[in-house]
């Protein structure tokens, strides 16, 4: 739901706000049905130099927090690590001692980073593993990430994901919830405990656990539905 404008001035903020806000937006992320734009997000103009990608994952194959780095900002990060998986710089951080210094100088380089910008960065590497484990994120990305034209580093747009595990930890939370981005009757399941996702069809599954799931729903497809 949350919608970019960069631009430079009022009157051409004001314009871009006028031709979105309320209207029904179609991306990857809402499907062909599209969601209706409530809120927006006016950025200050920049002069970019370069877009990079940067993220804070966590691996589970490794079980480790890892930081991925791409110099393909500003493009969907699957659609680089399909295409050309050698642009994507990981780089896993051991629990013990978190991000070392070599570490971020190691990022820095993998980016083509020198000067201001790369202090900022290694700045902004230790904030970002910071917040990833006292915020309880399963996913922290800065895409794009920029280089201004005077070498400093701005993190232009941004996604949290926060492991609903760790709820009961975190009661603001409830506080930063938008309804209107929320199915109503999902809404309502997860006040009564239960896992309920709405999809299309008229067939419903009640399942115990994620693997029987998804075999139920690949029987139901194969047969038709």
């Amino acid at each position: 739901g949350g919608v970019k404008a960069v631009m430079g001035g009022a009157d051409a903020a004001q314009a871009a706000a006028n031709e979105i806000f309320g209207k029904t937006l179609v991306t990857h992320q809402t499907g062909p049905e599209g969601k209706k734009v409530q809120r927006l997000l006016v950025e200050q103009g920049l002069d970019i130099a370069r877009e990079l990608y940067l993220a804070v994952v966590l691996d589970r194959e490794k079980r480790r927090v890892t930081f991925m780095a791409s110099t393909e900002g500003g493009m969907d990060v699957e659609e680089v690590a399909a295409k050309t998986p050698e642009k994507i710089l990981k780089v896993t951080v051991d629990p013990a001692i978190g991000l070392a210094p070599f570490q971020a100088r190691q990022i820095a380089f993998g980016l083509g980073v020198t000067g201001d910008a790369a202090k900022e960065l290694g700045k902004l590497l230790t904030a970002l593993e910071k917040v990833f484990m006292e915020e309880d994120c399963s996913l922290v990305e800065i895409n794009p990430l920029v280089v201004t034209k005077d070498n400093h580093i701005v993190a232009l747009d941004a996604k949290f994901n926060l492991d609903d595990n760790a709820a009961f930890r975190h009661k603001e939370w409830d506080q930063w919830r938008d309804m209107s981005e929320e199915k109503q009757v999902e809404v309502e399941a997860k006040a009564a405990g239960l896992s309920y996702i709405q999809l299309d069809g008229n067939i419903g599954c009640l399942v115990n656990g994620a693997g029987l799931a998804m075999a139920t729903m690949d029987i139901i497809k194969h047969y038709g539905g």
